[in-house]
């Protein structure tokens, strides 16, 4: 009973923290529990222990004399939370109006993670994120928790075209630019690439060999070539190294981002400018030649180009003939390849020349069509005197070319265009493209050669004329031009003739002028040479009326009557004569 009167049940009273001690007494254990707390600061991170977990809140014990609460729906990222997990919070407030600790979680996960992207960019650290989305110019991915934007330019060494397979997936990348004002990360998955291919690239350096057979990938197609990728070096592979065959674009036999095998050709001494080859990979298609193959032979292929001077043939990817526009028709007027092939037409031709060690052929399609002028009946069918009809081809200061058939040209001299008209080029009597009708006047088979005549289809009218425009006869005749020597007149008939300038005058002393009309009296007339002198001052003045003396005996008529009258007997059969010639040149 003594024991229990001894003992003061005032000093564990329940009233609170140390109601039931001395003031002295409770002073020194307030000081001891004080000691056992940590000192905290506000907006710090630290870190605390779950003591318990309801519905609504864990319980974090951090050392401080109260504990804190924290929202549930802050660790939906930990489900399996359970007490006694160790977790980093944020100090929002050591006591809120409640007298509670205010913490949280959300806010120290940020600070902290703004804390590691500061320490990975100082201290160049690898970090693992994932790509949450696509974005404008780039993907933004998760580090941390805090979204950093990755530029497409930074996600790999070779140009991106689709960003969305990198959604939803890891990716290692390194922080290259933080920007607090604006709470912005710029991170980069290619530095980390490079920082491999260096290492890759100077080995591929070190071992490169002209006629080394490498592996890589096409990153770019341009129409001159491909770009490759050889493991951190690029090299050149050009239109005419991917293939024997002619080829217009690299993307007609090969792709992007394929995987190829290619030999190195050449590279310069600071290996930076590299050539590569495909096709040198394989046989060229020349050693594997028929035998067979022969100047004379028949083969078949593919125009696959065309130009001014001829057409390629393939008769196979690689081995390629030129058919010269001169080997293309038997005609010798040269005219567009286009006129006879196409690419991509199937044609037959000859084999002309061949060079197997040069790898270069001639090839011909005229050949495979008799020569027109070897024909059995080439001298028949043109011989002198026979009609044709032909197209004006080709001019000339002497003459034209008329073609008759394929192959088979005649020349029609100049001077075998008219009887009549004094024609100076050929080109003021036709033009290129007409049709015209001729005859043989010469056929030379073993030179080629064939002339032709346009006037010769008709008569010589100049026989009549000499009875139409004897000397001394007056005709009505008009001045077409005139110069310091004379006048070219104009006279019936479509003839020309001329008066020298002392002949122009007239009988007021004026002298003719172009366009007149007047008498003009016969001085001289010379069937072989084809030229009429007159002169319009005889017909009134009596010392220039005595006529030429003719060039020859025989052509001097007996008296001016009988060749006027023979004039008269022979208008009816030279207007006839005018008409068929006139009809003839049409």
């Amino acid at each position: 009973m003594s024991n229990k009167e001894e003992f003061n049940w005032d000093n564990f009273a329940t009233k609170g923290f140390g109601e039931g001690y001395s003031k002295e007494k409770r002073a020194e254990m307030e000081a001891l529990y004080t000691g056992t707390l940590n000192e905290i600061t506000e907006k710090e991170v630290i870190k605390g222990t779950v003591v318990g977990i309801n519905d609504k809140d864990v319980i974090i014990n951090i050392g401080f004399k109260s504990d804190g609460l924290v929202p549930v729906s802050e660790f939906r990222d930990l489900p399996d939370l359970k007490i006694g997990d160790v977790v980093d919070l944020f100090i929002e407030e050591q006591e809120n109006s409640l007298g509670q600790l205010v913490l949280s979680r959300k806010k120290a996960r940020m600070v902290r993670a703004w804390q590691d992207i500061e320490d990975a960019l100082e201290n160049d650290k690898v970090i693992e994120g994932l790509v949450k989305r696509r974005t404008k110019g780039g993907l933004i991915v998760d580090i941390y928790g805090v979204e950093a934007f990755l530029p497409g330019s930074q996600i790999d060494v070779k140009p991106i075209r689709d960003f969305d397979i990198y959604v939803g997936k890891k990716m290692e990348v390194k922080v290259v630019k933080i920007n607090h004002a604006n709470d912005n990360v710029v991170v980069s998955h290619k530095i980390l690439i490079e920082k491999d291919l260096e290492k890759q690239k100077a080995e591929i350096l070190n071992n490169l060999e002209k006629g080394q057979i490498l592996e890589g990938v096409i990153k770019n197609m341009t129409n001159f070539g491909v770009f490759i990728d050889l493991g951190g070096v690029d090299g050149l592979l050009h239109i005419t190294d991917i293939s024997w065959g002619r080829i217009n674009h690299p993307e007609e036999v090969l792709n992007l981002d394929d995987k190829v095998q290619i030999v190195v050709l050449d590279f310069d001494d600071d290996k930076k400018r590299i050539s590569l080859g495909m096709k040198q990979l394989t046989p060229h298609p020349w050693d594997s030649l028929s035998a067979n193959l022969e100047i004379g032979s028949r083969v078949k292929g593919r125009i696959v180009n065309v130009a001014d001077y001829g057409a390629f043939l393939e008769l196979a990817p690689g081995v390629e003939g030129l058919i010269h526009v001169s080997e293309m028709s038997w005609s010798q007027h040269l005219r567009n390849p286009a006129d006879f092939v196409k690419v991509n037409d199937e044609i037959e031709a000859v084999v002309l020349t061949l060079d197997k060690d040069e790898r270069k052929m001639s090839l011909g399609i005229k050949q495979l069509t008799e020569d027109p002028w070897t024909k059995g009946d080439m001298a028949t069918k043109y011989a002198v005197g026979t009609k044709h009809k032909g197209v004006v081809r080709n001019l000339t200061n002497f003459g034209l070319f008329l073609e008759l058939e394929e192959g088979i040209d005649g020349l029609v001299h100049v001077s075998d265009l008219s009887w009549t008209k004094k024609i100076k080029h050929p080109s003021e009597f036709v033009k290129v493209g007409d049709e015209l009708s001729v005859a043989v006047l010469e056929l030379d088979v073993d030179n080629r050669r064939l002339a032709l005549g346009h006037k010769q289809l008709e008569e010589n009218p100049w026989d009549t004329f000499e009875t139409v425009f004897p000397i001394g006869s007056d005709h009505k005749c008009t001045v077409v031009s005139k110069n310091d020597k004379g006048a070219v007149l104009e006279l019936p008939y479509g003839l020309e003739g001329f008066a020298t300038i002392k002949n122009l005058e007239k009988e007021d002393g004026s002298s003719v002028e172009v366009g007149e009309s007047l008498d003009f009296k016969v001085s001289e007339f010379s069937k072989e040479d084809k030229r009429i002198v007159l002169s319009h001052t005889a017909t009134f003045r009596e010392e220039a009326k005595a006529p030429k003396k003719a060039k020859k005996k025989e052509d001097a008529p007996s008296s001016a009557a009988p060749a006027e009258k023979s004039t008269l007997g022979d208008l009816d059969a030279l207007a006839e004569l005018k008409e068929k010639m006139e009809g003839g040149k049409k």
